[in-house]
């Protein structure tokens, strides 16, 4: 399989790819670089400095369409994706990922259904070398194109893999669009107060976003704060960071479930406790 030019497959800690692959049980497959770090950061805390966990990261994109105002306003597309995959293997060191593999498609490329599958043979391939215990993608209430591109990707590619082989669990997290929306049935929350410094660490990797008008990582946290205090009105906060995601597993357990259908289920359940209080 043809390799895009800004391909990238780095392992902080030297071993060879297979067991950098082998040894992944947390896989986040995201969009963009600073996806894996913002919506998967449960992963990443609850693998760092573990021996029998290892979280591994899949950036599908370029990194070349990023916002760049200030010191970066001049930096061409072509530079900034070299910056951009830097950033990426930064934060790979630092948070002691197996592996990070970004696999430089356009944008473009992830959006569209024909181009995608490229996109989703690649995947394909990732997963049957990794078998991870859990995944972390985007989720298909997202609103933003090219997350919900990768979205689509990833449940075309679990799907491909034998039933054996395939994830326990698969989180659809949050980013352009939060899910505290959800009923408390369709919602998972992941506990991501652990580990404090490594996610301001990890966040600060990303200066092309934060410098170029994105201060991301301030967001990030303030969501994480924010869940924690509004999931639950009628209890003392027993945590004070929370990630919100959607149960992807049916999904990636059965093949017959209509993406549309088991989104709109959702967003019936939603209307409907509305309602019930109107």
């Amino acid at each position: 399989m043809a390799k895009n030019a800004h391909y990238d497959f780095f392992i902080p800690d030297g071993v060879i790819a297979p067991e950098a692959q082998a040894r992944t049980s947390h896989l986040a497959i995201g969009a963009h670089q600073d996806d894996l770090e913002f919506m998967a950061f449960h992963g990443i805390s609850s693998c760092y400095e573990q021996q029998a966990h290892w979280f591994s990261g899949v950036t599908c994109t370029d990194g070349g369409g990023s916002s760049r105002k200030g010191k970066y306003a001049k930096t061409s597309d072509e530079d900034m994706k070299v910056i951009r995959m830097n950033e990426q293997r930064k934060a790979a060191e630092i948070g002691q990922y197996s592996f990070v593999a970004q696999l430089g498609y356009s944008s473009t490329a992830v959006k569209d259904p024909e181009q995608r599958k490229a996109l989703v043979d690649e995947l394909e391939v990732l997963l049957l070398t990794t078998q991870p215990e859990i995944i972390y993608t985007h989720n298909p209430a997202d609103r933003h194109a090219t997350h919900i591109g990768v979205f689509l990707a990833v449940i075309e590619a679990i799907r491909r893999v034998p039933p054996f082989s395939r994830p326990k669990k698969v989180y659809g997290c949050e980013v352009w669009r939060d899910l505290d929306w959800l009923c408390d049935e369709d919602k998972i929350a992941l506990d991501v107060s652990g580990h404090p410094e490594l996610a301001k660490q990890l966040n600060a990797c990303f200066d092309s976003q934060i410098a170029g008008g994105k201060n991301y990582g301030d967001a990030v946290i303030g969501r994480r704060k924010a869940n924690a205090t509004f999931h639950d009105s009628h209890s003392a906060d027993t945590v004070d960071q929370l990630w919100f995601a959607m149960d992807l597993t049916e999904l990636a357990e059965n093949e017959e479930v209509s993406i549309k259908d088991f989104v709109n289920a959702k967003l019936s359940r939603f209307k409907e406790s509305v309602n019930k209080h109107l």
